[in-house]
């Protein structure tokens, strides 16, 4: 059947038709949320050869990073709150809405907040979440249009950056900023370095604006942050420190100096990056979890900063986020810290393989314990 031309519909056929598929798409989304919130339960994604429901969804299914995020957020509320699955595939609520709502559902409120949301636009869900959830005004102002400074720089030999630095004492709630997906927990342990991401909001605090960085043309690209007061002393100072190399206190010059040290520095402590590298003084020995500073740079190097787990299928972790150095034969059970007893893994499949090794509850009550 050829869908690409319905010119042969009457314009009655057309609306129920549309009408009737519209239905069918509400229906076959509400049944696909509950099958994608029980896989991301089960963690079935790390199997899989991926890191995050949210890297599964994007590799196995081709969705964009919104649908996926949408579709992931919308599940794990829906899960928790099951009457959502009806109200989507009857269109009493839409998946915005849910997503919207998610922040601000709790068990003593949510029947009371989604009937309030029942058949609304999203601008008119904004308007509830305000009566029912007010934030402080902000606070009334007359000032210059000062407070931004826009600059565009070469940073020659390195990209073009075009970079706006807003300065104000504390960071400034902007009313409507959008919803920022699930937290990603932080885990303390020997992680390989990773390049610097947009951080996340802990769950429960009121949406607010988030750092951008985004892609302006090639090797060129937009920063926006909003900065406290202790980090603009910092800037300043930095400014008048570098008065001599950086005349014109260029922002974009200043932040691509300290970006390279830093990143030098956590290399060095992360994965013992040098460019002299010396014989380790320090062995590693039975009984001891170190890992010499010449292997940590060796695997580094060979796993390519890599998770390097591969799914049955074949597919290869693509995980350069929270990426661990790790002993292929359990250190428990006599692994050793060399070259070849030592891989990257990203930490989804570091405690996946602990728990094939050990046993789910094993882990789990080893994690609640530490």
């Amino acid at each position: 059947m050829n869908t690409c031309s319905l010119l042969h519909l009457s314009d009655q056929t057309l609306s129920h038709d549309l009408a009737a598929r519209m239905g069918r798409e509400r229906i076959a989304t509400a049944e696909v949320l509950p099958y994608l919130a029980e896989f991301d339960a089960r963690r079935l994604f790390v199997p899989a050869g991926y890191p995050s429901m949210f890297a599964y969804c994007l590799g196995e299914f081709g969705l964009s990073e919104d649908a996926a995020f949408k579709r992931i957020r919308v599940a794990r509320t829906a899960r928790q709150f099951p009457v959502i699955f009806s109200a989507l595939a009857e269109g009493r609520l839409h998946m915005t809405a849910v997503v919207m709502l998610t922040p601000y559902l709790r068990p003593e409120n949510a029947d009371e907040l989604l009937a309030a949301a029942t058949g609304k636009r999203k601008s008119e869900i904004e308007q509830l979440l305000a009566r029912q959830f007010p934030r402080p005004d902000l606070p009334a102002q007359i000032r210059a249009l000062a407070p931004v400074v826009s600059c565009t720089v070469q940073l020659a030999p390195e990209p073009v950056a075009s970079i706006a630095v807003q300065l104000a004492p504390e960071p400034v709630e902007a009313p409507g900023a959008p919803l920022a997906p699930e937290p990603v927990a932080s885990h303390a342990g020997q992680l390989a370095p990773e390049p610097v991401e947009s951080p996340t909001p802990v769950r429960g605090e009121t949406p607010g604006p988030r750092p951008r960085v985004t892609p302006l043309a090639p090797r060129r690209f937009g920063l926006q942050v909003t900065i406290d007061q202790s980090t603009h002393d910092d800037l300043r100072h930095a400014q008048a420190l570098l008065g001599h190399q950086v005349p014109s206190g260029n922002v974009a010059e200043v932040l691509a100096r300290a970006l390279r040290l830093f990143v030098r520095h956590l290399e060095k402590r992360k994965f013992a990056a040098t460019s002299q590298p010396r014989p380790s003084q320090r062995r590693s020995n039975e009984g001891s979890r170190h890992i010499p500073a010449e292997v940590r740079r060796a695997v580094w190097n060979r796993d390519g900063g890599r998770c390097t787990f591969v799914s049955a299928s074949g597919v290869r972790c693509e995980a350069r986020k929270l990426v661990e150095f790790d002993h292929i034969h359990e250190f428990a059970r006599g692994g050793q810290a060399t070259l070849g007893g030592i891989r990257l893994l990203c930490r989804p499949h570091n405690q996946y393989g602990a728990e094939r090794t050990y046993g789910v509850e094993f882990m789990r009550r080893k994690r609640e314990a530490g």
